[in-house]
C-alpha cells in the first residue's frame, strides 16, 4: 500500500491536446501529442498509445489528466515529458478527462 504522502507527490493536471502526429517509429500504434498545461506548466509532448479508440482529429482541444512531474521518457527518436491518463478496457486505451472545462493546470486536489 502506498501512504496520501506518496499519492500527494503525484502531480496530475488538466492539459488541453493542441496538436498530435501518427508516431511511425513507435513499436506499437500511438500517437505523438503537445499539451497545453497553462503558464505554470507549459507545453508537454507525449507519446499516446490511443489509436485504437481515437482518431487523431477528435483529440484536438480534447481536455485530459496527465501526470507532469515524471521524468523524461525517450521513446524511439522522441522524448514523452508526461503520462496521460486512460483506462484500459476491452476496447482499447480510453482516455479520462473533466467532465466540464476547466482551466488548463488546474490540479487533481
Amino acid at each position: 500500500m502506498i501512504t496520501f504522502e506518496d499519492f500527494a507527490k503525484v502531480d496530475i493536471r488538466v492539459g488541453k491536446i493542441i496538436k498530435g502526429e501518427n508516431f511511425q517509429k513507435a513499436v506499437k500504434p500511438a500517437y505523438k501529442l503537445w499539451i497545453d498545461f497553462g503558464k505554470e506548466i507549459g507545453i508537454k509532448k507525449t507519446s499516446a498509445q490511443l489509436t485504437e479508440c481515437y482518431k487523431l482529429e477528435e483529440l484536438i482541444n480534447k481536455q485530459i489528466l496527465g501526470v507532469v512531474n515524471f521524468p523524461p521518457k525517450q521513446i524511439a527518436d522522441f522524448f514523452s515529458e508526461v503520462l496521460v491518463l486512460g483506462i484500459y478496457s476491452n476496447k482499447g486505451v480510453v482516455l479520462i478527462e473533466p467532465d466540464q472545462k476547466v482551466e488548463k493546470g488546474d490540479k487533481l486536489g
